[in-house]
């Protein structure tokens, strides 16, 4: 159980930092709102990786839990018991992070949650997250394998500053999911256009994992 809580707990931190940065920085204002969400992304991830990394890997991103199931590094009770914990810990950040929202008499931001929508479309959207997610999850994959040399000792921060350069290709198109979980929350606070492009957010991210643990099996070092 202590690790479905580390995910919930780790979830939680990603979602509320990272979209509280979003809110916070007025995401895509201008270029230096995007950059700081994107480092806020990226130094959530890394700070999580070394607090719950122990305890349950530090998934914390229902794409990056089916990518570990499918390479074998997990089993379907502990996959299935992962999301659901991390989409709960989404939705109780979103939930604190819109009541700070409704409770701040200057907020004038628009995505009061740091909710994702699809700029260009739904298709753009969803072959921009299969992308992203594919890159993000074939990182994860390779930094923490125990048979690719030393490179697991590092792995949280090379997550982290690869989840900065997503965010900062991603931000323009579609806000940046790359996580059902970090889109759930916010979507169901959010509501409307956040809320209608929701399923890009979940589809998009889960077939990119499921494309990035296929291309992992393909070139990862023998055991």
């Amino acid at each position: 159980m202590k690790k479905y809580l580390a995910e919930m707990v780790g979830t939680f931190v990603l979602t509320f930092l990272g979209c509280g940065a979003a809110v916070a920085l007025g995401c895509g204002a201008d270029t230096a709102s995007i950059v700081g969400t994107a480092i806020a992304f990226g130094l959530a991830v890394v700070a999580m990786a070394y607090t719950i990394g122990g305890i349950s890997g530090c998934h914390i991103n229902p794409a990056i839990t089916l990518g570990v199931y499918l390479n074998g590094g997990i089993d379907a009770k502990d996959c299935g018991m992962y999301i659901i914990f991390q989409v709960i810990g989404a939705i109780v950040a979103a939930a604190v992070l819109a009541g700070i929202v409704a409770t701040d008499p200057s907020a004038v931001i628009t995505t009061a949650t740091g909710a994702n929508t699809c700029a260009y479309g739904a298709a753009n959207g969803l072959i921009v997250e299969i992308v992203l997610t594919c890159l993000f999850v074939l990182v994860v994959l390779g930094a923490t394998s125990k048979t690719n040399g030393a490179t697991n000792n590092f792995a949280g921060l090379a997550i982290g500053l690869s989840l900065i350069l997503i965010h900062l290709v991603g931000i323009h198109f579609t806000g940046t999911s790359v996580n059902p979980a970090r889109s759930i929350g916010p979507a169901l606070f959010e509501g409307g256009q956040a809320l209608a492009d929701l399923w890009v957010f979940i589809v998009g991210p889960l077939v990119g994992g499921a494309l990035a643990a296929c291309i992992w099996k393909c070139i990862k070092p023998a055991e």
